[in-house]
């Protein structure tokens, strides 16, 4: 498969090289990817900033497009649906779910109202807030969720009067491509443009001089890199970057109740989430019976190659992170943790390892204190819920973390103690396009999402109407007496 091409001005645009994109379920190569030139990266940002005029001043115009793009999504689902399986490995029923939830982002964005706030409405003078447009978005994607995450920044982004030029995952560019394609006829000429590449384009794009911002998802340090490109030239920056969430379970919780909310919080997309559970703290008395739990779950979840319908968990995206899983989940076997369920790659082609599930070991191994991203999970034991906030908050992230018990006032309470953009009780990953996400400490700066996530791609301005024709401001008239 090579006949995927950029959108540079509403246009199939060609490249002269292109790129390797691998099935990880084989870990064979069944497609090529455009490799974008820096001149093309050029036209792309100069279509961007041509259109940008003309999209900003039409906010009619703007909801109609996000309400086409909703229809030609769920229009061609059996179309890009397996293309994102074949590039990222996801059940099929998971990349279906995904290209519905991008649907579902573009149809919230269409009705959510650009506010306006009123200061002062008297004989004086009308004053009152409006949110404008910050101009051309250089948007970077992630090869977890390439289409949902694209949404989150297309939707706000478009509907608040931005042009953007996309990049998606070089692991993952085909769907991307493909969906620009989809939109050409739908969306005016350089409102929204995609191109491909790897590392030394995305440096390209958030150095460019035409980007007013950068929303960037992807692992923390890259978004340290992004945000230090961006500065110079004071670019907008929102970063959501990487997790570490914590699981709190509480000396109240069942752990028949709760094993399946959790492991699902844990390993759904084969843990490749960056709010998913990557570590669970459990009290000493249900230690073993909520190890046993998600364990039986992990031997019996069904994983395989994503096209087979009846896969429950596919195999992991690409080679470096199947090798730092397996490097991770080593290191813990080595420092005398357990594995209850699985611990080692399965035996087959492709980036497959088993589910996981690690016992007997504590903060201060790795798999622990770092992100694994991936289909293996630790269990920590401790002695009082005072222990298991300080661990669960002893960490530069702060993305997201849930707390499990059968007294929710007081699991609640114990939620409002963690260090996350996001604490759950009794549930794990519930999020939708109304609710913002973002992450403290190193985890991310700005949200996405909701009205927050929709100003974080404009700049606040102060329109002030004198109804009086002196021309005097308080502060005038002051000085004049």
């Amino acid at each position: 498969m090579s006949d995927f091409s950029m959108t540079i001005g509403g246009e199939a645009v060609a490249t002269e090289k292109n790129f390797d994109v691998l099935n990880p379920a084989t870990a064979t190569v069944f497609a090529e990817a455009p490799e974008c030139s820096r001149a093309q990266l050029d036209a792309a940002m100069d279509a961007a900033a041509k259109a940008y005029p003309a999209w900003r001043a039409d906010e009619d115009a703007r909801r109609t497009c996000l309400r086409d793009i909703t229809a030609v999504l769920m229009a061609s689902l059996g179309e890009l649906a397996p293309l994102l399986t074949a590039e990222q490995g996801k059940p099929i029923n998971d990349a279906n779910l995904e290209i519905f939830g991008s649907a579902m982002w573009c149809t919230y964005f269409a009705d959510l109202e650009i506010p306006r706030q009123v200061l002062q409405d008297d004989e004086e003078a009308f004053v009152e807030v409006v949110n404008r447009p910050l101009g051309v978005v250089a948007a970077i994607t992630p090869w977890n969720f390439p289409l949902n995450l694209a949404f989150w920044k297309i939707a706000p982004a478009l509907l608040a009067g931005n042009t953007m030029v996309l990049k998606p995952s070089p692991y993952t560019p085909l769907s991307t491509l493909k969906t620009g394609e989809l939109l050409r006829s739908t969306l005016p000429p350089g409102v929204l443009n995609i191109v491909s590449g790897g590392d030394e384009l995305g440096g390209w794009m958030t150095s460019h001089p035409v980007p007013r911002k950068i929303s960037f998802t992807g692992s923390i340090e890259t978004g340290k890199l992004v945000a230090a490109a961006a500065a110079p030239d004071l670019k907008r920056v929102t970063l959501e970057l990487g997790g570490n969430d914590p699981a709190i379970i509480m000396d109240d919780a069942d752990p028949a109740a709760v094993a399946d909310g959790i492991f699902g919080g844990a390993f759904a997309n084969n843990g490749q989430i960056c709010s998913a559970i990557k570590r669970v703290y459990v009290p000493e008395r249900l230690y073993d019976e909520v190890v046993e739990a998600l364990a039986s779950r992990a031997r019996a979840v069904s994983v395989g190659d994503g096209a087979d319908g009846a896969s429950k968990l596919g195999p992991i995206n690409n080679a470096p992170q199947f090798e730092r899983v397996k490097e991770l989940v080593a290191d813990a076997l080595a420092h005398g943790a357990t594995a209850a369920a699985g611990g080692k790659a399965m035996d087959r082609p492709g980036y497959f390892f088993e589910p996981t599930v690690l016992s007997g070991l504590s903060d201060g191994v790795r798999i622990v204190d770092e992100e694994q991203f991936g289909p293996a999970l630790p269990v920590i034991s401790y002695r009082d819920i005072d222990d298991a906030v300080e661990r669960a908050n002893g960490t530069h992230f702060g993305l997201s973390g849930s707390v499990w018990g059968t007294d929710t006032d007081r699991a609640n309470e114990v939620a409002g103690r963690l260090e996350a953009g996001t604490a759950w009780v009794n549930v794990h990953l519930a999020m939708g396009p109304q609710f913002p996400f973002g992450g403290f400490k190193w985890s991310g700066i700005g949200v996405e999402n909701g009205p927050w996530g929709l100003a974080e791609f404009t700049d606040i301005q102060t329109m002030h109407r004198s109804r009086t024709t002196t021309g005097l401001s308080p502060i005038s008239s002051m000085m004049v007496g």
